[in-house]
């Protein structure tokens, strides 16, 4: 079956908004430097106090997302996320900006992004019939890594031309433009789950972790990913410390070794749709998710010159391939396997853990790269990020059904304590 119109609309409100976002990112820090003359200080909290607000606003959110229609939900995040990003260019112009509000903007834009996921992977479940999930999931990981490959580099394009403060409005408009595009869906969006009368609302905040670390296969998966996106967020910082200071690479080199790779993002997402077909889910993300950990071991021991920039580039050109091919694979899986009434529940949970580890770990590298220093610090977390792949389904059945059946080896091993209603009406 192939994908229907609405899917097409709503591909690309999410492209849109993702070459936004692409075009913009590092501009608020970059203004907290040239306009605001922010200490280094300051610009690492701005980064890390976005994360761990954010996701500490986001935590009851969850369940308010999951009793209520999807598409309002998300129009909602991308017009609050247009409201605070263009409010930075505005108040520039009139002398005004604040390093208190780039924070606010940073925090609301970062509780915005877990929103928005939570609401549209129940949304999308809701939107494509299961066996075109697989595809439609790799067109959107498609457009993220061509966003990444494409944005970054006309984005300091823009800056260099127009100034950072514009670059912001550009990704400000890009969200009005997503909200726009949603709103032009035809298809009746089905009825949210509904409470039960004696709901408890404490308890449903817990409910979207209740249920992944009941399913066997989803809990394995939600630690793996928290510690390999904890690695490569880590890895970041410090990798433009090794190019730029320590290798002495140039500001265009360092910007190939960023854009070039996100092409192995790319071809893996297209690659994913043929590989579980023929090897099945199971194998895709046993495989995948194994060789994804390997190559951030080759960064530390990148020379100085022609052939550390290879090295570099060719490390980061296989991670992006096998994350490329492996991301889609298992968001078609946890699509399949969570059942509709904990859709946004459980995306929720996983967004708000992910958004508060990470910062977690970007500054624990940071004070290890200054006691032991960059290399050292890398070769730690090549180390760490290997051991990720210890939390993969190893011993757990994964099963890919293209009709999106779930029989009872991918449920919970214990029924999570949800309401009945909610329970009744899931597929």
């Amino acid at each position: 079956m192939t994908l229907g119109a609405d899917f097409r609309r709503l591909w690309t409100a999410y492209g849109v908004s993702e070459f936004g976002s692409a075009v913009g990112s590092g501009a608020l820090p970059l203004i907290a430097i040239l306009v605001l003359d922010a200490s280094d200080l300051q610009v690492s909290l701005l980064a890390a106090l976005a994360g761990v607000a954010a996701a500490a606003i986001a935590l009851p959110l969850g369940p308010w997302i999951e009793f209520r229609r999807k598409r309002p939900v998300m129009i909602g995040a991308d017009l609050v996320r247009f409201g605070a990003l263009a409010s930075v260019p505005v108040a520039a112009a009139a002398g005004v900006l604040s390093y208190a509000q780039l924070c606010l903007v940073a925090v609301t834009q970062t509780t915005g992004a877990i929103v928005f996921t939570a609401a549209s992977g129940a949304h999308l479940k809701a939107l494509v019939e299961p066996e075109s999930r697989a595809e439609a999931n790799g067109r959107f990981e498609s457009t993220v890594w061509a966003a990444i490959s494409v944005g970054p580099p006309l984005g300091g394009a823009l800056i260099s031309w127009l100034g950072a403060t514009v670059t912001v409005g550009v990704d400000a408009v890009s969200f009005l433009l997503s909200a726009l595009g949603i709103r032009r869906l035809r298809a009746s969006e089905p009825p949210p789950p509904a409470r039960t009368a004696g709901h408890n609302r404490r308890r449903e905040l817990a409910d979207g972790w209740r249920y992944l670390l009941s399913h066997p296969s989803l809990r394995a998966l939600y630690w793996n990913s928290l510690v390999f996106g904890g690695c490569i967020m880590a890895s970041v910082p410090l990798l433009a410390v090794l190019m730029l200071r320590d290798l002495g690479f140039s500001s265009v080199q360092y910007g190939l070794a960023l854009g070039l790779p996100c092409l192995g993002g790319v071809a893996g997402s297209m690659l994913a749709k043929g590989l579980v077909r023929r090897t099945g889910q199971r194998g895709v993300l046993l495989v995948f998710g194994l060789a994804r950990t390997l190559w951030l071991g080759l960064l530390p021991l990148a020379p100085a010159g022609g052939d550390g920039l290879v090295v570099i580039i060719v490390a980061e050109t296989l991670l992006l391939l096998c994350a490329g091919i492996f991301n889609p694979t298992f968001a078609t899986y946890r699509m399949q396997v969570t059942e509709d009434a904990y859709m946004a529940r459980v995306f929720s949970a996983w967004s708000v853990s992910s958004r508060g580890v990470q910062p977690i770990f970007i500054a624990v590298s940071g004070l290890l790269a200054t006691a032991v220093g960059v290399r050292s610090t890398l070769t730690v977390l090549a180390v760490v990020l290997l051991s990720s792949a210890a939390f993969l389904p190893w011993r757990t059945p994964v099963r890919g059904r293209p009709v999106g059946e779930i029989d009872a080896a991918d449920r919970p091993t214990r029924p999570p304590a949800l309401d009945k209603s909610a329970l009744r009406r899931a597929n």
